[in-house]
């Protein structure tokens, strides 16, 4: 029977978190079927299984992290003695599309199987580690050992144990397996028995807990949470903005339903990096690598929370394609549709903080990349206009760099050039 593993699901993922299974054991699944929901730092994937027959094991639970290599299901044979394989795969996995002969499992095997992967849900590589001990003989014979600690229950029975990792760990920590209290099938110790016992007994009695709520820091709220982290541990990042007339940029936006001000600001952006290279880049050891193409990322608020889409290429698209990509990637922003690839590679972060009705932000860099451009709300506010006061349209545009790649005029003059396009957006796109 050919066990399914949790494959690559993206550049850089080592890890995924079950989030609802699409089978159940015994249903029969077709060649790449979704058969799970997994989600990763980037996104809530399906992973299609490249195997067709029926499902004769599952392991993990919702809500389990699992390291990519583990075990998600093993299937057996519909039928015949052989099943195919697909090859369609995700990032980084292979199958072999070889036939492979298979026997058909006994009754005693599965009965075995089920007990040992309820011992080892989740081990490194994902594959149950072997019983040495059937389960018929487990709650029989002494689990000893050579242990030096009692352990034989107190109705005579011995604790039933399979395996000898979970015997070797209670030996070696002086516990006595008939005081701890198995959860496996049958009551089986398993290993994260053992390892609650001793968690138990070194963790002193924690004092009462504060009133409240606790979120958790994973799925995608731990890869932001860990990636501003690191980009505050490793940019020294410095900042500088400046209020701009924005009443033209209103105007230009009205005149192009189409385009957002958010598209708008995206494609004076990428006028900018091409004038100024050194802030579409990223530091690598002890070199700037400055990047050819722009994979331009925005940031878009949904209920996941915060995600960074990417839109490729942007230097070579037009403001009507621009905004066409930017406004579908937010629709699937929204839907919980992006794929990993849709939220990694980015080499520069724009940011239409004035959505959340504030006027700046000391906007943290989007590493490893080495600037983020973001607009405040746009209001009314008293201008000088050819000499006289006059209300205008105001806003204020942000830029957060990494000091490494460039220094302040440089930074400067990017943020004046786009300051520049929104003062004057017709002059600027009529010069594309």
């Amino acid at each position: 029977m050919p066990d399914f593993r949790l494959p690559d699901l993206g550049e850089g993922l080592t890890e995924g978190e079950i989030v609802t299974w699409l089978v159940s054991v015994g249903d029969e699944v077709s060649i790449d079927q979704p058969v799970v929901e997994v989600e990763t730092a980037k996104a809530v994937v399906e992973v299609p299984c490249p195997f067709e027959g029926v499902v004769s094991a599952r392991f993990g639970e919702p809500g389990e992290k699992l390291a990519v290599g583990s075990v998600l299901l093993t299937v057996g044979d519909p039928g015949p003695e052989s099943s195919e394989y697909s090859g369609n795969v995700l990032i980084g996995y292979g199958t072999s599309q070889t036939t492979r002969r298979r026997r058909r499992p006994r009754e005693s095997d599965a009965r075995t199987a089920s007990v040992v992967r309820s011992e080892h849900p989740s081990s490194t590589l994902g594959t149950p580690e072997p019983a040495t001990i059937p389960p018929a003989r487990a709650a029989a014979e002494p689990a000893g050992g050579g242990s030096g600690s009692g352990t034989t229950a107190a109705n005579g029975s011995a604790p039933a144990v399979i395996s000898p990792l979970v015997r070797r760990l209670a030996r070696e920590n002086g516990l006595a397996l008939d005081r701890i209290r198995g959860t496996g099938p049958g009551g089986v110790i398993r290993r994260a028995d053992v390892e609650r016992e001793l968690a138990a007994r070194a963790t002193p009695a924690p004092a009462a807990p504060a009133p409240g709520r606790r979120i958790p820091l994973r799925g995608l709220r731990g890869a932001v949470a860990a990636k501003l982290a690191t980009s505050r541990r490793e940019i020294p990042e410095a900042t500088v903005w400046v209020d701009v007339d924005a009443t033209d940029f209103l105007a230009a936006r009205a005149a192009m339903p189409s385009v957002s001000l958010l598209a708008l600001l995206a494609r004076f952006t990428v006028l900018g990096l091409g004038k100024f290279p050194e802030l579409n880049s990223r530091v690598e050891g002890d070199e700037v690598v400055v990047l050819d193409q722009v994979h331009l990322g925005f940031a878009a608020q949904t209920d996941r929370g915060l995600v960074v889409p990417v839109v490729r290429d942007a230097q070579s698209l037009t403001t009507a394609q621009l905004a066409s990509a930017i406004a579908a990637h937010t629709a699937s922003a929204r839907e919980g549709a992006l794929t990993p690839t849709d939220m990694t590679g980015g080499t520069f972060t724009v940011n239409n903080y004035g959505v959340f009705g504030v006027d700046g932000s000391a906007a943290i860099i989007n590493h490893p990349e080495a600037a983020i451009l973001g607009i405040g709300r746009i209001i009314d506010r008293p201008w000088a206009v050819d000499g006289q006061l006059a209300v205008r349209k105001v806003a204020q545009l942000t830029l957060a760099f990494d000091h490494r790649v460039c220094d302040g005029g440089t930074a400067g003059g990017f943020l004046r050039f786009v300051a520049d396009c929104v003062e004057s957006p017709i002059t600027a796109l009529a010069d594309l």
